[in-house]
């Protein structure tokens, strides 16, 4: 009687360690467990921890509510002007209610990840290729609300989307350097020539103040000179200053009329060459008539 009671006591504690160990299930802390019986969904959502099912009428489906790391793949498509570019980005999700990400949709991860390549493929037809250098951030933010605006009712929020890489052609890539280096060298330019307006007027100010002491155009001479000869790699010629002949020429009193040397007188002509000639012969001249006496 006793070893009868002791089998069936056996046979019990048996059949219900099968039974807790068919019917308890364990939800991780970063789970939520959506229990389905006979195929209906039951209310209420399974909190971490151990719970219990009925083994054969209960299913148990387990719901991750981490945030999902979802890579786009690179999309290929024409620009609003008209430019070809591939774009890949990633989307950051999380499910916020079980039920209707295991209900409302068949596999939530792929519903959005086809949206997601989608509305990418949209944005790139709708958008500029400067606004997705350089305007990234609001390109971000629409991409984010067509994605959100569907996941809403499977249950999903898409906490963040962002562009990773926007490829470009080599022939657009290289132009986009020459425009860059164009606008980098016409930038250079205009620096320069306001560097030499500036410069110009401080050599105007200066060249009106030397003006006024002629001393100091010449001192500015020899600090040239003592600039260029500390280089030991040319040779320098020095004219000689007419500021120097200037200076002198102020230096000479003013009351001493300035000496003009006299030209010297021309040498005398050498006396011409006289050859003594010989005497004209004399010739014979008729006498006139001697006239009658007057009576």
């Amino acid at each position: 009687m006793v070893e009868e009671l002791l089998t069936a006591g056996i046979a019990a504690a048996a059949g219900v360690a099968v039974y807790l160990g068919a019917a308890a299930r364990v939800v991780k802390q970063y789970e939520r467990g959506v229990v389905f019986r006979f195929g209906r969904l039951r209310e209420g959502v399974r909190p971490p921890g151990l719970t219990m099912i009925l083994p054969v009428a209960d299913r148990l489906h387990k719901v991750n509510l981490q945030i999902v790391t979802l890579p786009i793949p690179a999309q290929e498509g024409i620009t609003r002007d008209n430019v070809t570019v591939r774009v890949d980005a990633v989307v950051y999700f999380k499910v916020i209610d079980p039920a209707s990400a295991i209900i409302a949709v068949e596999d939530y991860r792929f519903a959005v990840s086809q949206m997601a390549q989608t509305s990418l493929r949209s944005i790139i037809g709708k958008s500029d290729l400067d606004d997705l250098l350089s305007n990234r951030e609001k390109l971000n933010q629409g991409l984010e609300l067509m994605i959100d605006s569907p996941a809403m009712g499977w249950g999903v929020q898409i906490d963040r989307v962002e562009i990773k890489d926007v490829s470009l052609p080599e022939t657009m890539k290289r132009s986009m350097a020459r425009q860059a280096e164009a606008d980098r060298e016409r930038r250079a330019r205009v620096i320069n020539a306001d560097a030499e307006l500036q410069a110009s007027h401080k050599l105007a100010q200066a060249a009106e103040v030397m003006s006024e002491q002629p001393a100091a155009l010449q001192l500015r001479l020899l600090q040239t000179v003592i600039a260029v000869a500390a280089e030991k790699n040319s040779t320098l010629v020095l004219p000689f200053p007419v500021e120097l002949l200037r200076f002198l020429e102020r230096a000479t009193p003013s009351g001493d009329p300035p000496h003009h040397p006299t030209p010297a007188p021309p040498p005398p002509a050498p006396p011409p060459d006289l050859t003594p000639q010989d005497p004209l012969p004399e010739l014979d001249t008729p006498h006139p008539p001697a006239l009658p006496p007057e009576p």
